[in-house]
């Protein structure tokens, strides 16, 4: 019987309708879909014909839903949705040994482009297609297995684990440090040069003893790797989120203008739908960043080590 429905069913007309019903066009329609308005047209009344009710009311250019229309769109929607996402994790799983995961710019490049050669060491099959971005990932509308995000939380529905905190410190070249010194010695914040960060603010660094706010800087940059490279630069001093700035102080390029370490609300995340947490391939992955960031120091423990 399900057989039967399911060949009897316009499947070819609802997703047309879907499209019509979502831009009120018959023409925009066809050019999403790439066929010719009057191919739309006839598949808008094979589904009305199948129903046995309108569903579009067309009043020259003008396209409106029918309230039975309106009441028939959000389930077509759903159940496209829903189709799309397992031909997506089907397609998905047939590339064993390649995952696709999403991540900042800025921990790609300061924190696991570091690291990589591990991950290739320990699993050479794996190929993971690194994508870097700040916008949240709709895994039921893209290719992505998995992404690691900086957040308070996690989105509901995701499998995940918390990687790691996050803290915020203050940061300069050597050469400005060595003229000016850590902030902790000053009463006054005046006289120093800084950075703008939009990213990891100024002010999360105000001593209480400051008469005034730290000053504005001429420089304001909105990216976090940015901001570290015009402090190596010697431009400024300037705030920095310690996963990213841990690099460059063991090598040296940066040295730590504060002892104060302020915790940050945020931590960074592995999230994946639960239907790719099985995957081998996602396992590895999320095994791999466990140890990796159980294995990176805190920056309390680095203190202690760099300066007993």
């Amino acid at each position: 019987m399900a057989a039967s429905a399911y060949g009897r069913l316009p499947l070819n007309a609802l997703r047309v309708f879907e499209a019509v019903a979502t831009r009120l066009s018959f023409s925009e329609a066809a050019e999403a879909l790439n066929v010719t308005p009057a191919a739309v047209s006839q598949q808008i009344k094979a589904l009305e014909d199948y129903l046995q009710i309108p569903v579009l009311r067309r009043s020259g250019r003008k396209v409106e839903l029918t309230p039975e229309g309106a009441k028939l769109l959000p389930g077509v929607q759903s159940g496209l949705d829903s189709l799309v996402a397992v031909l997506r994790e089907t397609r998905m799983q047939r590339a064993s040994g390649i995952i696709n995961v999403s991540t900042l710019s800025s921990l790609m490049q300061k924190w696991l482009t570091p690291r990589l050669h591990r991950l290739h060491s320990k699993f050479p099959d794996l190929r993971v297609d690194w994508h870097t971005s700040r916008e949240a990932v709709d895994f039921a509308r893209s290719d992505f297995h998995a992404a690691v995000r900086l957040g308070e939380g996690v989105a509901p529905g995701l499998d995940h684990d918390k990687l790691m905190d996050e803290w915020l410190v203050v940061v300069a070249s050597p050469q400005l440090f060595k003229k000016h010194g850590s902030i902790d010695d000053r009463e006054s914040l005046h006289g120093i040069p800084m950075l703008q960060a939009k990213d990891e603010p100024w002010s999360r660094f105000e001593k209480n003893t400051a008469p005034t706010p730290w000053p504005a800087g001429p420089t304001i940059i909105d990216d976090s790797v940015s901001v570290l490279s015009a402090v190596i630069a010697g431009l400024g001093y300037a705030p920095a989120r310690w996963s990213i700035a841990a690099n460059d102080l063991d090598a040296g390029n940066l040295v730590l203008a504060s002892k104060v370490i302020v915790p940050s609300r945020f931590r960074y995340w592995f999230v994946c739908p639960p239907s790719y947490s099985e995957l081998p391939m996602v396992l590895a992955l999320r095994q791999w960043l466990r140890d990796e960031t159980a294995a990176f120091p805190k920056p309390d423990d680095w203190l202690s080590r760099r300066y007993r």
